[in-house]
């Protein structure tokens, strides 16, 4: 049995010209192609946490966490800033924002994991940080 050719004998074979780039000049693939560095901060955070079998909601969270304090310090690294930062952060979440209690913690537990595991930084007490109120329990009758 014959094969099935694909060129057909009555058209001529289409060349198309490839340019070669100048001595010294990185190809077309090479000037396109990234450039292999280490992974971004929220993208380690997130390797973390799934290496460490946190579910994707508490990942989701955490992240979004993070995201919040860089952005409420105008996008600067994390490595840039230290505990002063991160007691303004939690201390404009209760004055401020007027958050709960266990939505501040959730807050302060996302940045100890940034700092204690990703970016490998004891962080001192945070004494100083304005606490948010719980609200007070009713007696049941």
């Amino acid at each position: 049995m014959r094969q099935p050719s694909f060129r057909s004998s009555s058209r001529p074979a289409i060349v198309i010209p490839i340019s070669r780039p100048a001595a010294g000049q990185p190809s077309a693939q090479q000037a396109t192609a990234p450039q292999a560095s280490a992974p971004r901060l929220l993208d380690r955070v997130r390797g973390l946490l799934r290496a460490s079998h946190y579910s994707i909601r508490t990942e989701k969270s955490c992240v979004a966490w993070i995201r919040r304090f860089i952005l409420f310090h105008g996008k600067r690294h994390p490595d840039e800033l230290g505990e002063p930062e991160i007691t303004s952060f939690l201390s404009a979440l209760a004055t401020e924002r007027h958050v709960s209690a266990s939505t501040q913690n959730q807050a302060l537990a996302a940045l100890l994991f940034l700092y204690q595991a990703v970016l490998g930084r004891e962080i001192a007490w945070l004494a100083d940080v304005v606490r948010a109120k719980r609200p007070s329990a009713c007696p049941s009758f």
